[in-house]
């Protein structure tokens, strides 16, 4: 019996978690499918990650599907849609497609970062149509917190696909595009078969805040405020970036940018007319001769990055730039989740030197960039879709959307998580096969796996410290010299005021001794003794158990 094709989606990351969102889709026979990938996304390393800079999707699904990937599509240039892609594309080596401004972003970080990889970049926005292996592809225009967003309509023989990216419903965004309703409505007209939708605010009732409406509450705050104003924000914001510039401007104030992303974004959207009408902003160099009250920041840091120019502040390590009693710094963002802690610890420092800090919670400074539940039930009405497939969040969310896309009368809402190979036609939609999936790590110049990265080491050095012994033995094994104990990470001191070091260094001539000459000749089973030693009596004294390195040498 002859296999039918079939037509499936494989999420690699962003379907369980927020963020690192890459989508799969595949379409033909069992075996001999061919895919698209949608976004190759990043995630942020977190405390229980130390040292490391990125979490990336783990793609080694495609090593076996290479020859059959035809292409990446972009949705917008947020680093949890496309920043593993200068990582991971030298090993896929396919056509991709993206926005001018996407395109400037990736070329720009490849330049800031050294990347290996120069990649080219086929031109792809709102109204194209393209060709990519069995699937039409077309962009539609939507509204997000970044220039350019696009949601696409992939046709295949056996349905239309819409895969919305990151969206909202604004009227009043300070920059374009709307989300394009009426080219909603024609495709929903023509006929979808499944709607692949961004699940991030599906637990808040009504509708997002226009852009507009912030903008009004930015320029109320910069227009009360007595001293300087900083803003920060996240540097990929265009919209609010001109926003903030043009309340500056109105309220007779320069504008100051500090931070690398910063400056790499307003540079791309320089040269692309998305700043065009403002004043020129002002060099580092000239801000100390300008008065306080004539002067606006805009600055990185708002999820309190340590080396951000918000951080270097708080902490007075700027050269040129200081804020003072009396000043304001607006933290135009939402905590993404796990930063809440390094965000604080900011805005304490900030508020001890007695600077007044302004959060959405004081004023209107922020809105999403995704649609609440209200905005979701307008783009079910305008695609009408058989089969709703809640993506982009985390377990709450995608439940929060399937309840809400069931209660709209949408037929099928099947249960999708990171791995799940789902069919959409034909037949009923389900799961039929798993994918290795989960998670890589770019640590400095290096990527692996967890214990590639030596990762797991390292969180066990984070909390137990590390024990190094070099023990030399003669010719008849007693102790040539005496051992070198070297503590790192552990207590000076245990509850009776012993030097832990001298605890352990006695403890080590003990392990050795009580081994009788003639078997001291096994050095493995000597050095495994003493590690065992070691830990049990540093667990006596602190009551943890320290990774314990032994160096044992016959001459």
């Amino acid at each position: 019996m002859a296999k039918q094709e079939e037509l499936v989606f494989l999420p690699l990351g962003g379907v369980g978690e927020i963020g690192m969102n890459l989508a799969l889709y595949g379409y033909g026979t069992p075996g001999k499918r061919q895919w698209i990938m949608v976004d190759c996304g990043v995630t942020f390393a977190g405390p229980d990650l130390p040292g490391v800079d990125l979490v990336l999707p783990d793609i080694r699904f495609l090593a076996e599907e290479r020859k059959n990937l035809k292409g990446i599509i972009i949705t917008h240039a947020h680093e949890d849609h496309y920043g593993a892609l200068n990582d991971l594309w030298p090993g896929l080596n396919v056509p991709v497609y993206a926005s001018a401004f996407t395109a400037g972003l990736l070329e720009a970080k490849r330049n800031y970062e050294g990347s290996r990889a120069e990649i080219p970049v086929t031109p792809f926005k709102a109204g194209d149509r393209i060709k990519v292996g069995p699937f039409d592809i077309e962009a539609i225009g939507v509204n997000h917190s970044i220039p350019e967003p696009m949601s696409l309509v992939i046709r295949t023989p056996l349905g239309n696909v819409v895969h919305t990216g990151d969206w909202k419903i604004d009227l009043e965004p300070t920059l374009g595009p709307l989300t394009d309703e009426k080219r909603f409505r024609e495709v929903g007209d023509e006929g979808v078969l499944a709607l692949l939708c961004d699940s991030t605010n599906s637990m808040r009732e009504g509708v997002s805040p226009s852009e507009r409406e912030v903008s009004e509450g930015l320029r109320e705050v910069i227009e009360k405020a007595e001293g300087r104003v900083a803003i920060t924000t996240f540097s990929s914001n265009v919209g609010r970036i001109r926003s903030i510039a043009e309340a500056a401007e109105a309220a007779g104030r320069e504008v100051l940018l500090l931070g690398s992303s910063l400056k790499r974004v307003v540079a791309v959207a320089s040269e692309l007319g998305m700043m065009d009408g403002l004043k020129p902003f002002i060099a580092e160099d000239e801000y100390g001769y300008i008065p306080r009250d004539k002067v606006v920041v805009i600055l990185t840091g708002s999820q309190g990055e340590p080396r951000a120019a918000l951080a270097k502040l708080a902490r007075d390590e700027m050269r040129n730039v200081a804020l003072t009693a009396g000043d304001t710094v607006v933290f135009s963002s939402r905590a993404i989740p796990g930063n809440e802690k390094a965000i604080l610890d900011i805005k304490n420092g900030l508020i001890e030197q007695g600077v007044k800090v302004v959060t959405d919670s004081d004023a209107l400074v922020h809105v999403s960039g995704h649609p609440r539940r209200s905005e979701l039930v307008q783009m079910y009405e305008w695609v009408r879709p058989q089969i709703l497939v809640p993506v982009h969040g985390e377990a709450a969310h995608l439940t929060a959307q399937k309840e809400l896309g069931l209660s709209a009368g949408i037929a099928e809402v099947p249960r999708v998580r990171n791995g799940d190979m789902l069919r959409l036609a034909p037949g009923p939609a389900e799961v039929i096969d798993q994918a290795h999936c989960g998670r890589i790590y770019r640590d400095g110049k290096l990527i692996g796996d967890f214990d590639e990265m030596g990762i797991g080491e390292r969180r066990k050095l984070s909390y137990v410290g590390h024990v190094a012994v070099n023990v030399v033995l003669d010719e008849r094994y007693d102790f040539r010299d005496d051992p070198i104990v070297v503590l790192n990470g552990l207590p000076t001191y245990d509850d009776e005021g012993e030097d832990m070091a001298d605890t352990v260094y006695d403890c080590v001539l003990g392990a050795i001794e009580s081994i009788p000459r003639a078997r001291r000749k096994d050095l493995d089973m000597l050095r495994e003794a003493v590690r065992r030693a070691v830990r049990a009596t540093v667990n006596n004294a602190w009551g943890k158990k320290p990774l314990v390195t032994v160096f044992v040498t016959k001459v």
